[in-house]
């Protein structure tokens, strides 16, 4: 069966330009910075967000590691939200690889940080405390509907940081989702912050890949991280040309994505027995919850889906997660809500 796959925006697969960029690329050796795809990719991205140098990571993840790693020693502190990615699915790997300790402050529901919330968090002078080295945002923010953050919001944390000898990384996974939310470019997203991560390969359908960005010093810095990391790869550019296609293609069209998500979230909204966190989406996901009086059970809803050809994601009990993406057509929407309407309906 050829499923529509609405479980994320990681399920994408490379576009026929990207396949053919791959299938000829040059490359070389991305260790020896010989690589002319890999280097060709991280200029382009770089300058997209308005930092001086980037590095080409296998992942996102990795990406957030090694800026947390390259911004702070062992023993130091990190604030970030209790709804952040990098403190709920990334393994632990800030503080089980680098000895860095996460301070958590609520997230708000539009995604944010109260700024006095971040203030306090910050450590007086004292050898009882850790270090505070780093604030952490995120945009979009995931857990918080995928909703955007705006530049003013990131300029008053990056104030806050800087006033208190902070750095700021931005794990900007799917920033280019949120400058397309916002209306804005993603460089006005990304400049107030010393560094930030995106992802390739989520919407921008990339197979592989996310890239860090910052200052020149900055990314020699994470360059050794990377490669303590294992994340030093070779003839790579194979991978890189990917990207290269998807900033030059792919991010101009992720209103589409978002559209198709305010299309399958008006149709979803009007079936009884369903619920949805937002109304409007703010990017490309829908996180729907099942009432409680519907009889159905989480289990029955996803396999009854399943059995239609529609994969969806569950998030807790009661509630679930739809992402729109590049595969994600008219006729998959449609296909979608009639099924829904069939399973829930019983």
């Amino acid at each position: 069966m050829d499923f529509i796959d609405l479980r994320s925006d990681t399920v994408t697969r490379p576009t026929p330009a990207m396949r053919k960029a791959m299938a000829e690329a040059e490359v070389g050796d991305d260790v020896y910075g010989e690589d002319p795809t890999i280097n060709a990719l991280q200029e382009l991205a770089a300058a997209s967000m308005g930092k001086e140098a980037g590095l080409f990571v296998p992942s996102g993840t990795m990406g957030n590691l090694i800026a947390i790693l390259t911004h702070c020693g062992r023993g130091d502190e990190v604030i970030m939200g209790h709804l952040a990615h990098t403190f709920l699915f990334e393994g632990g790997g800030v503080a089980a690889l680098g000895g860095v300790h996460p301070r958590t402050v609520p997230n708000q529901a539009d995604g944010t940080l109260i700024l006095d919330d971040i203030q306090n968090a910050i450590r007086a002078d004292d050898v009882h405390n850790p270090i505070s080295r780093l604030i952490v945002l995120e945009n979009t923010q995931l857990r918080c509907g995928g909703t955007p953050i705006s530049a003013a919001y990131t300029r008053s944390v990056a104030n806050l940081a800087r006033e208190h000898n902070l750095a700021l990384h931005l794990d900007g996974a799917r920033i280019f989702n949120a400058a397309a939310a916002l209306d804005v470019a993603a460089i006005e997203l990304a400049t107030p912050a010393d560094s930030v991560t995106f992802c390739l390969s989520k919407g921008l359908c990339a197979p592989v890949g996310s890239v860090l960005r910052g200052s020149g010093e900055f990314i020699h810095k994470a360059r050794r991280i990377r490669k303590q990391l294992g994340g030093g790869m070779r003839q790579a550019g194979i991978l890189a040309a990917a990207g290269i296609v998807a900033l030059k293609e792919m991010t101009g069209r992720l209103k589409e994505d978002h559209q198709r998500a305010r299309s399958l979230a008006k149709g979803l909204a009007g079936i009884p027995g369903l619920s949805l966190k937002d109304q409007v989406p703010p990017s490309n996901m829908i996180f729907i919850n099942l009432d409680p009086a519907c009889p159905l059970s989480d289990q029955e809803l996803v396999e009854g889906l399943k059995s239609r050809g529609i994969l969806i994601g569950k998030v807790v009990p009661r509630q679930f997660r739809l992402v729109t993406h590049y595969w994600i057509d008219e006729r998959a929407v449609k296909v979608t809500l009639d099924a829904f309407r069939q399973v829930v309906a019983g």
